[in-house]
């Protein structure tokens, strides 16, 4: 069966889209695409649909299993491992929430996913301001001088700084964590 027109568009813009993202930008993206898969499981298990929860909750562990691989320990060591603990928790977490059938242990990951997301926003407009007084003319510093996007649906969501893990991350050292490209 032939895929609808609408569907081949889309995934050329996609495609289009990864090819052409730096680096902090296809961060952005796993981390968007971790939490509209980790929802999607939640609300299947919801639903007791488990087919659904585990085809959700896998998509989220894979993409933070990229997440951790992605990252290099150099030049911020101390980062690295509590991003790779944090990382390895939300695994965890989602692997005990498919397990034991729990929405709340799910919901603790999309609120981690999250805080990750927000204080990832954080720190690219941070560098793109740093970069703004460079003058460097180069795609990163085009990319990372754009408005970052925030999700704006969770209006009660807490702020990324209120999570100890990631609060530091907002800091001066955040900036110094490299991702692979």
């Amino acid at each position: 069966m032939a895929m609808p027109a609408d569907t081949n568009q889309a995934d050329a813009y996609l495609a289009t889209k990864v090819l052409t993202a730096s680096p902090a930008e296809l961060r952005l993206m796993l981390l968007d695409g971790a939490i509209k898969f980790c929802t999607q499981g939640r609300d299947a298990l919801e639903k007791k649909n488990f087919e659904g929860c585990y085809n959700g909750f896998s998509r989220t562990r894979n993409i933070l299993v990229e997440l951790v691989g992605t990252m290099k320990p150099e030049p911020n060591p101390d980062l690295y491992n509590k991003l790779s603990a944090l990382y390895m928790f939300m695994i965890s977490r989602l692997l005990q929430a498919s397990h034991e059938k729990n929405v709340v242990k799910a919901n603790e990951v999309i609120d981690l996913l999250h805080f990750e997301r927000e204080t990832w926003v954080m720190a690219m407009q941070k560098a793109a301001q740093e970069l703004k007084g460079t003058n460097v003319n180069d795609p990163l510093t085009a990319a990372l001088t754009a408005p970052a996007q925030s999700n704006t649906n969770r209006p009660n969501a807490p702020r990324a700084v209120a999570h100890p893990g990631l609060a530091a991350a907002a800091g001066d050292g955040f900036s110094s964590v490299s991702f692979q490209g």
